[in-house]
């Protein structure tokens, strides 16, 4: 079940290249017949200041002994984000190291003055979750927000699974194709940080089985990082509004970020979030 760095590797830097055009890359492109409508290797390798055959070798997976300032010069040269850059350096440092026996790592849990913290916001609903967007902790005006997810039979509930097997019917997530590509970008994010996640493998795997529109996503390598925005929602009792995000990694606790929905101060959506205060969401059944 670990997820293959080297495979990964190959398939995210061939998506990235041949998304750059060479016109985009500063490049004279000659003739009319390109077999790839981005870049080719020996334009990455010349882009980035290496041997083709060196970069050749790299897109194979070949990880070992490449320096900080190549994965750099090659990031530069794809034109990649940050989220990007970050996934290629994840990738080659997994690549890079002996593998590892699949692991089911324990349940995390969030410390007690965590949970003090979300309690203590009482005009922002805010959970903790972990990298695998398992929703590990809430605070009041959380549960009525998002009592549809919480309500799932398996726990603890999981963003991805409620976006691509139950959210779009239920109409929650008002942008449901922003909020599926973000999910599927952050879990391509973390399967290159823990190759050797078992439960990470385990619902990717369950993921691309059951939902046509998550495989298509997954193959696409894209990465992204969920940490400030607008998120509109389309909530059974408040109505429709949209709420600013903000994603605070904890960094006593890897692997943990807490998501705050605020609101501005006498909008629509303050209001919203008044009216969710009033609200207590139906018992779980079972």
């Amino acid at each position: 079940m670990r997820v293959d760095s080297r495979r990964e590797i190959r398939e995210f830097l061939a998506s990235r290249r041949a998304r750059v055009t060479p016109e985009q890359a500063g490049l004279v492109a000659y003739g009319r017949n390109r077999r790839v409508p981005g870049l080719r290797r020996e334009e990455v390798a010349m882009l980035a200041g290496v041997s083709i055959d060196y970069y050749t070798q790299m897109e194979r997976g070949q990880a070992r002994g490449v320096s900080a300032e190549v994965l750099a010069a090659i990031a530069r040269a794809l034109q990649l984000d940050e989220a990007e850059r970050a996934h290629l350096f994840d990738l080659m440092r997994t690549a890079g190291t002996s593998p590892s026996p699949g692991h089911r790592p324990a349940r995390l849990r969030i410390r007690p003055s965590v949970q003090q913290v979300l309690d203590a916001l009482t005009e922002a609903a805010a959970f903790v979750r972990n990298g695998r967007l398992d929703i590990l902790a809430v605070n009041k005006l959380c549960s009525a927000l998002y009592s549809q997810v919480l309500a799932s039979p398996v726990q603890p509930a999981n963003l991805a699974r409620f976006i691509f097997l139950d959210g779009r019917d239920a109409g929650f997530y008002a942008d449901w194709e922003g909020i599926a590509r973000a999910a599927a970008g952050s879990l391509r994010a973390e399967s290159g940080r823990v190759p050797s996640d078992r439960v990470l493998a385990d619902l990717i795997d369950d993921l691309s089985t059951r939902s046509e529109e998550f495989r298509e996503m997954w193959a696409a390598h894209d990465v992204t990082f969920y940490r400030t925005g607008v998120q509109p929602f389309r909530h059974p009792f408040a109505g429709e509004f949209s709420l600013n995000y903000t994603a605070l990694e904890l960094p006593a606790d890897p692997g943990q970020t807490m998501i705050v929905y605020t609101a501005d101060p006498r909008s629509a959506a303050h209001e919203a979030l008044q009216t969710l205060g009033t609200w207590t969401p139906a018992p779980i059944a079972g």
